[in-house]
């Protein structure tokens, strides 16, 4: 292994235990916790080597949710391709979504409530985000009902998974009535 391979490993791991780090001490102490100086001391590297990875706690918090994009999308597509005819799947893909944003809120957080300085619904946005939407829209494009367009369909539905994952998460509704949400979700929108 050539010197410039072994300096590019170094650093694409030190970038990993960097996103890492931040992802636990978030998901612990939420993201006010995670500064670059917390960052450096629990690493065990200076301050200067964070930086020269990330200019700072919004391209971290950026990182994490590319990270969190990638998980979303394999959930939702492991969940949808174990079940049997669209309205289950789509079931399955609501619950997949809903699990998914209950236990990763610092995740969930730099996805869809922080600023990472990312691109979404856009030319340059990056695969991952493309792909996570993707997921969901392999799945719900199928019962658009007929003149919908499914790509909004899609948006639409993904918007009221977002609200109630988020109003569940506030304490806002309650949590033992998660599965009829679902079911009423599911029954209304997914026609199938």
């Amino acid at each position: 292994m050539s010197v410039k391979e072994r300096k590019d490993r170094e650093r694409a791991e030190r970038e990993r235990l960097i996103v890492a780090t931040a992802r636990e001490l978030a998901e612990q102490q939420g993201w006010d916790a995670v500064t670059t100086r917390r960052l450096a001391e629990r690493i065990e590297y200076s301050q200067p080597v964070l930086y020269s990875h990330f200019r700072g706690k919004r391209e971290i918090i950026g990182a994490v949710a590319l990270e969190g994009a990638a998980e979303l999308a394999a959930v939702v597509r492991a969940a949808a391709s174990g079940a049997h005819g669209p309205r289950e799947r789509v079931a399955a893909l609501a619950r997949a979504y809903l699990d998914f944003a209950e236990h990763n809120p610092a995740v969930y957080d730099a996805l869809f409530q922080l600023d990472g300085g990312l691109a979404y619904a856009r030319e340059d946005t990056p695969e991952p985000l493309k792909d996570a939407f993707a997921a969901l829209f392999e799945c719900l494009a199928e019962v658009a009902d007929d003149g919908v367009d499914p790509g909004m369909y899609t948006e639409v539905f993904w918007a009221a998974l977002h609200g109630l994952a988020t109003l569940t998460r506030a304490g806002r509704l309650l949590p033992e009535d998660a599965e009829p949400r679902v079911e009423l979700l599911v029954d209304r929108l997914a026609k199938a």
